[in-house]
């Protein structure tokens, strides 16, 4: 037992009111948060603590109301106090999409995922969430070559080098900007949606924006930590397009064109998250998130052999991979 969870015990105490409770670690993620699950008579509830000092839970507080206000399976909150940063929510259960969707009906769990989507989309307003504006986009891009490329590869690029993978950089956020804007969760993925009634839960939200309508079903479908053969993922993004458009959301009339978008999109995802994952390693200590680096190269890849504009790109990546199987690129 740390300083932190004594602390987190005696508040539970005094929330719970005697009620008699014990407590397991349900999780940890990324951040530095961690979860707990506590048990009462007939019923279980999550607390959440999240260090003041590093997080700020605002935001948990605000995103979750949203969601909920649009009728969506996010955990109501129960108790917070922000100064502490202790939360109590409400449990949305054990059953991952991470795993279910291994041992069930990918196209039914998917097919939820995206109806939940395109209602959270259709409730989006400006000014009510931050901005995914250019300064955000950009901060995030240069997570790779600060953290994958010089940290984790120990390559520094020549001016040369970084004049091109500028380029890339000014062409995929000219594309991502371009896009219209709706609510955006940001980690849409199958690691932060429950199986649950109704379905999904949702979960890591905290850091939802406006932003990039292609965002979230990039994310949805280019995942982290399960990869999908091509058609399941043209299938489902098809599948998520159309009921965007019944439902009036600013998706491109041409499926094309909004597949280009979700390429695009998915390309400043994959090159931020493979920063991260170096970063998580080498500066927070976090052992794991380095072995799925692979999975996100092999995302990358796919993305710039389809595109001429961003071949500097593909050959930055087979400079640093000299291993990896190569892709010819038109030049």
């Amino acid at each position: 037992m740390d300083d932190r969870f004594r602390a987190l015990d005696a508040w539970l105490r005094a929330r719970l009111a005697g009620e008699p409770f014990r407590v397991e670690r349900a999780s940890a993620d990324a951040s530095f948060r961690r979860y707990f699950r506590v048990f009462l008579e007939g019923r279980s509830v999550i607390a959440m603590d999240a260090p003041p000092e590093r997080e700020n839970s605002a935001p948990f507080v605000h995103v979750a109301g949203l969601l909920r206000q649009t009728g969506l399976n996010a955990p109501e909150i129960l108790a917070a106090d922000l100064k502490l940063g202790f939360l109590l929510v409400t449990d949305l259960g054990t059953r991952l999409y991470l795993r279910e969707l291994q041992n069930g009906d990918p196209r039914a769990l998917f097919g939820d995922a995206t109806t939940a989507l395109v209602r959270w989309q259709g409730a989006s307003r400006p000014g009510v969430l931050p901005e995914y504006d250019e300064t955000l986009l950009r901060r995030e891009l240069a997570l790779f070559p600060d953290w994958y490329v010089a940290r984790h590869r120990g390559v520094t690029l020549s001016p040369a080098q970084r004049e091109s993978l500028e380029g890339v950089f000014r062409a995929i956020l000219a594309r991502n900007l371009a896009e219209p804007r709706v609510y955006v969760h940001r980690d849409f993925m199958p690691r932060n949606l429950m199986v649950c009634d109704p379905n999904p839960g949702i979960l890591d939200f905290q850091d939802a924006v406006r932003g990039p309508i292609s965002y979230d079903v990039a994310c949805l479908y280019r995942d982290a930590f399960l990869s999908w053969d091509e058609e399941v993922v043209l299938d489902g993004t098809i599948r998520y397009w159309e009921k965007a458009r019944a439902a009036g959301l600013p998706v491109r009339a041409d499926f094309a064109e909004f597949w280009r978008d979700v390429e695009w999109m998915g390309l400043q995802r994959h090159l931020k998250v493979a920063g991260i994952f170096a970063r998580l390693h080498y500066r927070d200590g976090k052992a794991g998130y380095l072995e799925d680096t692979p999975r996100f190269l092999g995302y990358i890849r796919h993305a710039v052999s389809r595109y001429d504009e961003l071949a500097p790109l593909g050959r930055l990546i087979d400079q640093l991979e000299g291993d990896a199987p190569k892709v010819r690129y038109s030049f």
